[in-house]
């Protein structure tokens, strides 16, 4: 069962967290089962950027993101190579590294 490794971030996991994760389960949703109350703005149908996050290691096990997942995370707060929507992000066999950014669209919109 492959690990995820949440490193930390201010407001959301302040001293970062690891955790078994099943694979075939999104990054977003093992994240919010395992207590990481990442947003998710458009309940996790590929509509939004709140659930952005990098990942660090193990990206190249993640299958390749779509047309429509790459067309938001254009609109993604601090775009890296390593980007994903974790909502759209599907575990495999490899352990992750997972950090999430310390803004989100929403978060700067609401004077977080």
């Amino acid at each position: 069962m492959p690990q995820i490794i949440v490193l930390p971030h201010e407001e959301i996991c302040p001293d970062g967290t690891v955790f078994d994760a099943d694979s075939g389960t999104s990054i977003c949703d093992a994240l919010l089962q395992n207590g990481i109350d990442i947003e998710h703005a458009c309940e996790k149908s590929c509509a939004c950027t709140t659930c952005h996050v990098y990942v660090r290691e193990g990206f190249d096990s993640l299958e390749e993101s779509d047309e429509n997942e790459d067309d938001y995370l254009d609109k993604a707060w601090g775009l890296e190579p390593d980007s994903r929507l974790s909502c759209q992000a599907i575990v495999d066999s490899e352990d992750l590294v997972i950090e999430i950014p310390k803004y989100t669209i929403n978060m700067v919109s609401e004077n977080h």
